[in-house]
């Protein structure tokens, strides 16, 4: 079978990575992907987003299997507009992906389907946010409404602080996904990811990772889109993955589908371990990045048929449950963003990244590239802000962390920047 992939960076280079490894595929195409995918199999310059130019292709190579990799195309409707065409698609319909292209959309599904999380308010009103701080206590969560590339997320320590920021928001600081506010009550705890595939009916819990949302070590600075992630993270508990299943997957499952909006493909549940057990933080609508990275390491086995079963349902829970063996102890894996100077703000691109080749030949370890390009000299590139995510597995997480930054120690990029205590919730 043939399988298209929907992307350029490194969620996209990993996912066709491992797709590629599936013995029922024998060509892995991607739009417009990037010259590092391209050495896996053939990219289209069609942009992600544009939906139009998808379908044409679509309809050109005639693929088995579309897989989205992005959020926005989904938020476009995009996997709507492929399936009306004939097409299986992983990826959820543009009503399901409102479950993250709207913050207030998903906090209203969590309450009425009686899903534990904290308490919110939905605000267009600079006077009723301020209002609705007076029922907080500091620090304040606030949250642009719509998709901002993982950078929505504001927390502000001081009631002046949460004002001046939620001005600033709903007077367009994040353009058109800051035009509506959500503000939460803070959530104590520790946070990790949480990856579900499903048809809408049955569904598959992979393993718990964590994120590194800050760009400086010890978790300080502006959020990011991800610096760096593991699995399995040891806080997720065998108990605690039980309450997200019963507490939270499950009744978002038969909700969503009850509402007319089944939910098929990956669920990206984002909790928060707290004194009170588990609750959402958010949803996405497709795979964590960087933390499919570290997913696809992970796992052993082929993960096409969970991909095309999710895909096109009709399958007994039984039959879905078996279709990706995991080990029960499956082996720690992690991945380490090098980021260009500027990252989270304007990145500086053009310079010159060497020895890639030579450091991603080490033992376990596998470089995705998540924003480079080639210049005249058949050289890569840094042509992004997140540019490279140095991925390693290893028998224990200190081994795989080792390998890690092994692999990032023989990269010839001195204008990278990166974390260097990535993984250290785990390890301490």
């Amino acid at each position: 079978m043939n399988i298209l992939i929907i992307g350029s960076g490194g969620r996209e280079h990993a996912l066709a990575w491992k797709i590629a490894q599936s013995p029922l595929v024998d060509t892995v195409w991607c739009a417009p992907g990037s010259p590092a995918i391209d050495l896996i199999g053939p990219c289209f310059d069609v942009a992600a987003d544009d939906v139009e130019g998808i379908q044409q292709l679509a309809l050109q190579l005639e693929p088995d299997l579309i897989v989205i990799g992005p959020e926005a195309p989904l938020a476009k409707g995009l996997a709507d507009m492929l399936r009306a065409r004939g097409f299986d698609v992983f990826g959820p319909s543009q009503a399901a992906a409102q479950l993250e292209a709207s913050k207030g959309f998903a906090k209203d599904r969590m309450a009425a389907y009686g899903v534990p999380t904290a308490r919110y308010g939905r605000f267009t009103d600079v006077a009723a946010a301020k209002a609705f701080l007076d029922t907080l206590t500091a620090p304040f969560v606030l949250k642009a409404d719509g998709l901002a590339a993982g950078k929505g997320v504001v927390i502000a320590e001081t009631r002046e602080e949460a004002e001046a920021e939620l001005a600033d928001m709903l007077s367009g600081k994040f353009g058109g996904a800051s035009a509506e506010l959500v503000i939460e009550e803070f959530m104590e705890g520790e946070e990790a990811s949480i990856f579900v595939i499903t048809d809408g009916i049955n569904y598959l819990t992979l393993p718990a990772a964590q994120d590194h949302k800050r760009i400086g070590d010890g978790d300080t600075g502006p959020n990011t889109g991800g610096m760096g992630a593991y699995a399995p993270a040891p806080v997720m508990t065998p108990e605690l993955m039980k309450r997200v299943e019963e507490e939270v997957t499950v009744p978002m499952l038969r909700g969503m589908a009850g509402d007319g909006m089944p939910y098929r493909g990956v669920l990206y549940i984002g909790v928060m371990v707290t004194p009170d057990g588990p609750k959402v933080v958010e949803f996405n609508c497709r795979f964590g990045d960087p933390e499919c990275q570290v997913l696809m390491m992970q796992i052993e086995a082929d993960i096409v048929p969970l991909l095309l079963a999710a895909s096109t349902g009709g399958m007994r829970a039984s039959e879905f449950a078996q279709l990706l063996p995991m080990d029960a102890n499956p082996k720690p894996a992690v991945t380490v963003v090098m980021a260009a100077p500027g990252y989270p703000g304007t990145p500086e691109k053009g310079s010159t990244i060497r020895n890639l080749h030579h450091a991603g030949h080490g033992d376990g370890v596998m470089i995705f590239h998540a924003g480079t390009a080639l210049d005249a000299d058949g050289n890569f590139i840094a042509n992004g802000g997140r540019v490279l995510n140095v991925t390693a597995t290893g028998e224990n997480l200190r081994e795989a962390v080792d390998r890690a930054y092994a692999a990032i120690g023989e990269i010839d990029w001195p204008e990278g920047v990166y974390r260097r205590d990535i993984g250290w919730r785990a390890l301490t």
